[in-house]
């Protein structure tokens, strides 16, 4: 199947800009992910200044002096929101050049509209294509204030969606694009094989559903915990396991169906976690209907949210994180494997974990975007926004391992 067509990235405003431009950005939600991305900003993005805006003032002092200790004094400060709250948060997003949200998904709706009103930049860290789809609703309204929303911009979704749209533009032809990405502890232990390295909200929407992917040319819906298999990456990681699960892939199943035959998206784990999982998916532990027991109304997701985040929240285990992105198609007449590997690993100097650099940091880079001028108008898919060349480039800046490969098949 020939490609249809390439995606065209306008680069011409991406030479030249001002370098001396500070850019007011504000980072709602002062959590793991929020931090990082507030860091980034300030250190890489022409900040200044980053709000660190969230529920808990406290948590969000903590995080701008975090920031102020390792960037510069003053760079960050923080603020009372409330991330439900969209008047609230109108008034807040007035004068912001970008507002990228770290909050959970189930917000982004509400927040992006605020965004709009304020006539902000927006971009969030998504996972539930759904919310997404509600976001770029307000294509018009974005547009004819001037201004670019992008969802999903975090690990995956995001990076990997837009390494994927590399190799679209990259190769003469693509047949097929797999993605397989996890965080994962350094040393695994159980109850899971795993530790938490970011919400166990948005863990469990991930696990919990249907993903959408591209099968012989067409957008298809498969099951979560479908299509288990084996995979090996280097030393120290091994051998593992992947999976499907949902929001991955986000909404490039409708941007690259009829390009390729197959696109798709399997979350990685290491060996076993997936039949303790799915036991429990089966079991109905991640149910969101009420169930009585003994006259208590009990919703057994929150529950599980409970006991999941008691048994695996290992804040001193150190963590990593992997992102496999291959592309199987055509290459100056030749049938290739295109291959992106990323491996990071806990950042000791700066204590933010991989999973917070690999999700934050892509974030930050996408709003960086967003504020020069690099993305077309309006609420815009991730993969049809940001140049994958720009992107990767700006990528390579923050010292991740980073290795692409091209063999002849």
């Amino acid at each position: 199947m020939q490609p249809k067509q390439k995606i065209n990235f306008d680069k011409s405003r991406s030479l030249g800009y001002n370098q001396n431009m500070k850019y007011k950005y504000i980072v709602l939600g002062a959590g793991r992910q929020g931090v990082a991305i507030a860091y980034d900003l300030a250190k890489f993005c022409q900040a200044g200044p980053v709000i660190l805006a969230d529920h808990d003032l406290k948590l969000a002092r903590t995080g701008a002096a975090r920031v102020n200790k390792l960037v510069k004094p003053g760079i960050s400060r923080a603020v009372k929101a409330d991330a439900g709250n969209p008047a609230a948060l109108k008034k807040l997003f007035a004068g912001a050049d970008c507002v990228v949200s770290a909050v959970p998904y189930h917000y982004n709706y509400g927040v992006a509209r605020a965004a709009v009103e304020a006539g902000a930049n927006f971009c969030d860290l998504g996972g539930n294509t759904d919310v997404v789809m509600k976001e770029l609703s307000l294509h018009r309204q974005a547009r004819a204030k001037g201004i670019t929303i992008v969802p999903d911009t975090g690990l995956m979704p995001g990076m990997g969606n837009t390494l994927a749209a590399y190799f679209i533009n990259k190769l003469d032809k693509v047949d097929e694009i797999h993605m397989r990405c996890g965080g994962l502890p350094q040393k695994p232990r159980g109850p899971l094989n795993y530790k938490l390295v970011f919400s166990v909200e948005g863990l469990i929407n991930e696990y919990f559903g249907e993903a959408y992917i591209v099968r012989n040319g067409k957008v298809a819906k498969v099951p979560t915990f479908d299509g288990l298999e084996t995979i090996e990456f280097p030393q120290p990681v091994g051998r593992c396991e992947a999976f499907v699960t949902s929001g991955g892939t986000s909404t490039a199943p409708w941007t690259f169906a009829g390009k390729v035959k197959e696109y798709d998206y399997k979350t990685v784990r290491y060996p076993g976690h997936h039949q303790k999982i799915k036991t429990m998916l089966e079991l109905g532990f991640f149910d969101q209907v009420p169930l009585d027991v003994k006259g208590q109304k009990v919703i057994p997701r929150r529950l599980s949210h409970a006991l999941i985040t008691r048994a695996i929240d290992f804040p001193k285990d150190k963590d990593l994180i992997v992102l496999r992105v291959t592309a199987l198609g055509k290459l100056n007449g030749k049938k290739v494997e295109a291959k992106i590997d990323i491996i990071d690993f806990q950042d000791d100097r700066t204590g933010f974990t991989a999973m917070e650099r690999t999700t934050g940091f892509p974030a930050a880079i996408v709003a960086h975007h967003l504020v020069q001028g690099l993305a077309p108008k309006g609420a815009v898919p991730l993969e049809k926004s940001i140049d994958p060349v720009l992107f990767i480039k700006d990528f390579k800046k923050r010292g991740i391992q980073f290795r692409e490969t091209v063999r002849n098949m």
